[in-house]
């Protein structure tokens, strides 16, 4: 069984964010790793690939530094990894990295690709599900359980305070959901073997895309700036007899909160 791990390199979630003057995400200092989400289809492609056979390929798309998920990945267990590494994917919006990761999986053997349901910097959940539609493949969401036999998936996903039970044909895109598994740790071993597996780099010309297609200017969505949260305002505590307490919150809650 060959399965294709689609991997994003994020902010570690411990990471204190700090902005620019002009309203950039200042980077220096900041401890990346694999989103966890992420982590997870890796580990479950890897469990896969241990009762099926077959190879793992793990994906991504990114700067140079992408080149230290991916080998975290190498080191878990993956087989070889693709990085595509091109400076007019600045700028570029989700619609164009999916096109992007859908072009490099669409040259390889796989029977199955995995991901994250959802990448924890921007929250979008976006790109998954559309490189599931340009590949026209079946895809799953959120999956907390993956049993494969047969030519078919069977996916157990969270919905709405219950399970659902999905069956689909394979080749198909499951995206995994925290409870999954638990990822291993790379072992010594694991990461001195991680050094001599190949990561392969891609640019956009490799794969023939123009960059006006999918980059930076083709972008429909374009991020302006970022700005953080205001302050959380300090609490207050209400002093007097019950009665007068009582009466105070249900004002705050009234005029202030606009709750009630």
């Amino acid at each position: 069984m060959n399965i294709v791990v689609l991997l994003k390199q994020t902010f570690d979630t411990e990471a204190k964010i700090e902005l620019t003057a002009d309203g950039k995400i200042n980077s220096a200092g900041v401890n990346l790793i694999i989103n966890p989400y992420d982590e997870f289809a890796v580990e479950e492609a890897l469990r896969l690939k241990e009762k099926h056979g077959g190879e793992v390929v793990i994906v991504s798309l990114g700067g140079s530094q992408a080149q230290e998920a991916i080998r975290q990945a190498l080191a878990m267990g993956a087989d070889r990894g693709v990085l595509i590494q091109d400076p007019a994917m600045e700028g570029a919006d989700h619609e164009g990295v999916a096109q992007v990761l859908a072009k490099a999986v669409s040259t390889m053997a796989y029977d199955l690709i995995l991901s994250g349901w959802v990448a924890i910097d921007d929250n979008a959940a976006q790109v998954p599900g559309r490189v599931a539609e340009i590949l026209n493949l079946p895809q799953v969401n959120m999956a907390v359980k993956v049993e494969v036999e047969g030519g078919k998936a069977t996916v157990h996903r969270e919905a709405e305070g219950a399970t659902e039970v999905i069956e689909v044909p394979l080749p198909a895109l499951i995206t995994a959901q925290k409870g999954l598994n638990e990822p291993r740790y790379p072992s010594m071993k694991g990461i001195m073997q991680a050094r001599k597996k190949e990561i392969k780099q891609l640019t956009l010309a490799d794969l023939g895309l123009a960059p006006e297609a999918v980059g930076g200017p083709a972008a429909k969505v374009r991020v302006t700036a970022y700005s953080l949260p205001p302050a959380r305002k300090a609490g207050r505590i209400l002093e007097g007899e019950p009665e007068e307490q009582v009466r105070e919150l249900v004002r705050l809650l009234r005029e202030e909160a606009k709750v009630i």
